[in-house]
């Protein structure tokens, strides 16, 4: 009599999945592999083996390299996935790489999108979103390289929970609108608990950041030229790297 045997829940097809991914960064592993950071749609941030992919005759070319979009089967492992397979969706990766300033500000964004995924997987979907939008815009040349960063700094710091307070003070909570501004503290400050020195941006600066971390629809009756209002003025700039260097 025959024995039935029964699927084994650990089984290599069982641990698959398929998802669509944005490269952030890789490394070397052993002699033909690579070790791929993933920001997925659905998974959020994963770590997973891209075996051979460094060999000349890889299955996979170029669809796992740095700021390339794909839709990837994996299997999930102890420690790190595999993939096993790769259909690129957004070939970004040459066009970035082929200008300086283009490749610096795709690594930043890609840099901030590793740290706040890897401390908040929850918005994992809308930090991919707001990535793959990013990254399309800077192969394209649609602004500025510049531009571009501001704007997805400040929308993916404040879909991560991190944007700055532009009403209310930010250390004690007094209602707003206030005029000065702090980066140490978060935000726009009362007098009160204003420390020496801290600017006072100008009320259109303020307005412009906020709208723009909301993602509101002010932002553009404000400013109808998308450029100039996607672009936070310097002294938001010094909230964003600070709140990135703290993770």
């Amino acid at each position: 009599m025959r024995r039935l045997t029964v699927a084994n829940p650990s089984s290599f097809a069982a641990r698959s999945y398929r998802d669509d991914a944005v490269v952030l960064r890789t490394h070397k592993l052993g002699e033909a592999d690579r070790i791929i950071t993933l920001l997925t749609k659905h998974h959020g941030q994963v770590r997973a083996v891209a075996k051979g992919v460094r060999r000349t005759s890889s299955r996979f070319g170029a669809r796992l390299e740095p700021f390339m979009v794909a839709d990837l089967q994996l299997v999930s492992g102890r420690t790190l996935d595999i993939v096993t397979q790769a259909v690129a969706k957004g070939a970004y990766g040459s066009s970035i790489a082929a200008d300086y300033s283009r490749y610096t500000v795709a690594a930043a964004m890609t840099e901030t999108a590793e740290k706040l995924t890897d401390a908040d997987a929850d918005s994992g979907t809308a930090q991919y979103n707001l990535l793959v939008g990013a990254l399309a815009a800077l192969s394209r040349s649609d602004h500025p390289p510049e531009l571009i960063l501001d704007s997805y700094l400040l929308r993916a710091l404040a879909t991560g929970g991190w944007a700055p307070s532009f009403t209310d003070c930010a250390r004690c909570g007094a209602r707003g609108p206030h005029t000065a501004f702090s980066a140490p503290l978060g935000g726009m400050i009362c007098n009160d608990c204003r420390p020496p020195g801290s600017p006072a941006p100008r009320s259109r600066d303020r307005r412009l950041a906020g709208c723009a971390a909301d993602g509101g629809t002010g932002l553009r009756r404000m400013c109808p030229n998308p450029c100039i209002a996607a672009r936070p003025p310097d002294w938001w700039r010094v909230t964003s790297n600070g709140t990135l260097n703290e993770h």
